[in-house]
């Protein structure tokens, strides 16, 4: 029987993954070209073609229409299918590794991806980090903590003072260096609101995984375009990248470096 009731939790985390995933995609499309969320119904922006609900259907629709729309077969670009499913497997993800020690904690750490991922691809294409992110992350920063078994709450409050002072900081010296905007102030913001949610020690974590990941890619871009080393790149995308495998893997990760450390001594 509890097998039973484990299979159908997931498969409902899943499905309704799915369904947000598929809200995502309207959110990360309208919310920087500044239209309403509700108005109009989720329509082709090629023709205009108003969707049935049969066409709307996360994944499966993009399948049975073979990436076409119905009506002007243009081509219907694969990130709204990428996003589905991502949020999907970040949901699963989490209820795997939160959802039997806390319930809500995997709940506030599902909302916590959902976001990452409009942050992520809006500032992928817009380069903005819009500042309703950063409040409803520090609502949900501030809901996890009496759920956090793994450390006290001034690790917490820790994490948003240091995360947003030394990012605040770097980004100070970075106009004073270099005379433009080294880091932006959304950026330093996200900052701060991570560092609430995972505390202190998973947030220099975080930190650290963004910044390698974000080194490594920005080397091979320039490498493929040598004529633009003047171009900003986002480092939200790298951040969020960096707050989940925190909050998934953190704990773990610490332990076994702390482990590689007392065995080296």
């Amino acid at each position: 029987m509890e097998e039973f009731i484990t299979a159908v939790t997931y498969l409902l985390v899943g499905l309704i993954g799915l369904c947000v995933g598929s809200f995502l995609n309207v959110v990360i499309y309208r919310l920087p070209n500044k239209m309403s969320l509700a108005k109009p119904a989720s329509h082709c922006p090629q023709c205009g073609y108003q969707l049935k609900w049969y066409d709307n259907i996360p994944v499966v629709s993009y399948c049975i229409l073979g990436g076409k729309c119905r009506s002007c077969k243009k081509h219907i670009p694969f990130r709204y299918t990428a996003v589905e499913l991502l949020n999907m497997l970040l949901w699963l993800a989490c209820a795997l590794v939160f959802w039997d020690e806390s319930i809500p904690y995997a709940c506030i750490a599902m909302a916590v991806c959902s976001i990452g991922i409009c942050v992520t691809f809006i500032d992928l294409e817009h380069l903005i980090i819009f500042d309703r992110f950063q409040i409803m992350l520090l609502v949900l920063g501030a809901a996890s903590i009496p759920f956090d078994v793994h450390r006290p709450w001034y690790s917490h409050l820790i994490g948003l003072v240091a995360g947003f002072a030394a990012f605040w900081l770097f980004a100070f010296l970075g106009r004073k260096m270099f005379g433009r905007e080294a880091l932006g102030g959304g950026d330093v913001k996200l900052v701060a609101c991570i560092g609430l949610l995972l505390g202190w020690e998973k947030l220099l974590l975080c930190i650290l995984l963004s910044s390698i990941i974000a080194s490594i890619v920005l080397l091979i871009l320039r490498s493929k375009r040598k004529d633009e080393k003047g171009r900003e790149y986002p480092f939200g995308p790298f951040l969020v990248l960096g707050t989940a495998v925190s909050m998934l893997l953190g704990d773990r990760l610490i332990d076994w470096y702390m482990g590689l450390l007392s065995g080296a001594v």
